[in-house]
């Protein structure tokens, strides 16, 4: 969809937004976005996502400082579902492709490749082989 900012149009897809956090592709940038972060609002007029998806949020819609949604570019790559690293890919100083491995996680003997979300430099491997990690735990964070 696009969406207009401030006279200035933006193409957004936004991936499943029952997910947490919902992920969000702005001009080719990713971003992730917490709808029930408790952030002051940057500017008088929000929109709050429902299940109900943008029928519902158009609903939501209001004027007046309300809190709005808290979103952040993906740093980190964080571990989708809990398990052990079975394999690393990348390290310190690896220049990666959107899409391109940098590990895998097995979970219940099925085996999860993890995929750079972005283009860009890993500046950090938080893993090791045979590591167990829970959902949320970083495995790798960007340079930039």
């Amino acid at each position: 969809m696009t969406v207009q900012i401030n006279g200035t149009p933006y193409v957004v897809e936004v991936e499943d937004v029952r997910g947490r956090p919902i992920i969000a592709v702005v001009d080719g940038e990713r971003f992730e976005v917490w709808p029930e972060a408790d952030v002051a609002a940057p500017t008088s007029r929000t929109v709050a996502l429902s299940p109900g998806g943008l029928r519902g949020a158009r609903a939501a819609t209001s004027v007046g400082p309300q809190p709005a949604p808290q979103v952040r570019r993906t740093d980190v790559v964080s571990a989708p579902l809990p398990g052990v690293v079975r394999t690393i890919a990348v390290r310190e100083g690896t220049t990666v492709s959107a899409g391109q491995e940098l590990c895998v996680i097995e979970a219940m003997k099925m085996k999860n490749a993890i995929h750079a979300p972005r283009d860009g430099r890993i500046a950090a491997v938080h893993v090791t082989a045979g590591q167990h990690v829970r959902h949320g735990d970083a495995l790798v964070t960007y340079a930039e």
